[in-house]
């Protein structure tokens, strides 16, 4: 698929943010660091193992109560699931966040043919926004328009059709950029076009 033929005729284009404009896991891997280097300062226990457990543990099973996991191998006070929890919402990444190579040069090619660019993102809104200020956006964030599904208390099909009663747009004249099942059914919902993000990678 030619993502870019299928966007030119598009007036806005609607994305997720994890793992479709950047990975995922480059945010949480530099969560369980920043959490290691905590555990060694606090409890004297060698940081490097810690994040070599977590970053197999997350390979492998992915981040489901990796923290409990983590616990019991290395006999960590269950008082700094706290911590753990607080440095998802609020941690200052040593490394910026680094979009998709193909994914910036397609949204740098939607601002030069002045197509409007949306975020709805699903999560937690803290932690997405920690996410968003923490990305190089390479210029494009004075671009962007974001909505977080979780504050406005909204599915993101309904989110869909509001931005596009406020921008005045049909179904036709938008697209939705996702990477799983639950992204394509809520563009499904309002018959909007949708593509995978993989798509636009090959």
């Amino acid at each position: 698929m030619d993502a870019y033929q299928k966007v030119k005729d598009k007036k806005l284009v609607i994305f997720e943010l994890d793992n479709v404009l950047f990975p995922e896991k480059d945010y949480l891997l530099q969560v369980y660091y920043l959490f290691a280097q905590f555990i060694e300062y606090t409890e004297q226990k060698l940081a490097t193992p810690i994040l070599e457990f977590m970053r197999n543990e997350f390979e492998v099973n992915g981040r489901e109560e990796i923290f409990e996991k983590m616990a019991t191998a290395f006999d960590i006070d269950r008082k700094y699931k706290r911590n753990f929890d607080l440095l998802h919402l609020n941690a200052r990444l040593p490394l910026k966040l680094l979009l998709y190579k193909n994914m910036l040069e397609f949204l740098q090619q939607l601002v030069i043919d002045r197509t409007k660019i949306c975020i709805v993102t699903a999560g937690n809104p803290e932690q997405q926004l920690n996410k968003i200020k923490q990305t190089e956006w390479n210029g494009l964030e004075s671009y962007l328009t974001v909505y977080f599904s979780a504050e406005l208390n909204q599915t993101k099909s309904e989110i869909f059709k509001n931005i596009l009663i406020q921008n005045n747009l049909s179904n036709d004249e938008a697209l939705v950029v996702g990477v799983n099942n639950l992204d394509e059914h809520q563009a499904g919902l309002i018959n909007l076009p949708y593509i995978e993000s993989l798509d636009i990678y090959r």
